[in-house]
């Protein structure tokens, strides 16, 4: 049990930049890692919401609410999500045979694929929350995060990695139940969406299909599974989820 609470630590120390007072690492506790992802996002969520509450409540003005509301998941993560977008995108995006894609995958540097598509990918955060309506129900960017954490932690577990992924090795030897508690998580967020937000429920149903539409083309490109496919994947998600809120 305790590497439960040690696996907890490590996924918020590596994917949240929100100040932790604890910081350790045990290896036998990272294929635990994942379990945890949602709870992330579950902090990330809230903290979105409240940002959009305080941003209604002082009046700002609309393009500075899309700006802020914009920044604040990237800013919450330490940009380690759009960091694998860039990375994804420049090998996706290149049409070179597969040993050419994963090797620019792997590449540090940032071309010129990856700046055009993140200009576009902040352009039209901003522009999408710069256009929600006065009326939307702001509450269920909540569970924006907590679904596309819940579909990246599957994806990792359930298809096959890259020989060069971090979770490579870790597959086989995460529990099979941590499987059936992310699938859980997925499906009850988006019935208490519904539930809770009525047709904003349809936000968390953006991020599911954009993130199995992103999954597809990124996974089906390089013929496997690591993390910055994740963080792609991811981004694309919560886009498309923002997408929604903004244009029901």
């Amino acid at each position: 049990m305790k590497d439960y609470g040690i696996a907890f630590v490590m996924t918020q120390s590596m994917f949240c930049a929100l100040p932790f007072p604890c910081h350790t690492w045990k290896e036998e506790a990272r294929n635990k890692m994942l379990l945890f992802l949602p709870v992330v996002g579950l902090e990330i969520g809230l903290l979105w919401v409240l940002a959009d509450w305080i941003l209604g409540y002082i009046g700002a003005p609309v393009l500075v609410s899309g700006l802020v509301m914009c920044a604040v998941p990237y800013l919450l993560t330490g940009f380690i999500h759009l960091d694998g977008f860039l990375d994804a995108t420049d090998a996706i995006c290149s049409w070179r045979d597969l040993e050419g894609r994963r090797n620019i995958l792997k590449d540090s540097h940032v071309g010129s694929f990856a700046v055009i598509w993140c200009v576009f990918l902040l352009l039209a955060g901003f522009a999408l929350f710069s256009s929600v309506p006065d009326v939307a129900d702001g509450r269920c960017l909540m569970l924006v995060p907590v679904v596309s954490r819940c579909c990246s932690a599957l994806a990792v577990l359930l298809l096959k990695p890259m020989g060069s992924s971090q979770y490579a090795n870790g597959q086989s030897s995460t529990p099979k139940w941590h499987k059936a508690v992310l699938a859980l998580a997925a499906i009850l967020c988006v019935t208490a969406g519904f539930i809770f937000w009525g047709k904003y429920g349809c936000v968390l149903v953006g991020g599911l299909l954009g993130y199995g539409a992103a999954l597809y083309r990124s996974y089906h490109s390089l013929k496997g599974m690591n993390g910055d496919i994740s963080g792609y994947c991811l981004t694309i998600s919560e886009l498309c989820a923002v997408a929604v809120y903004a244009l029901l």
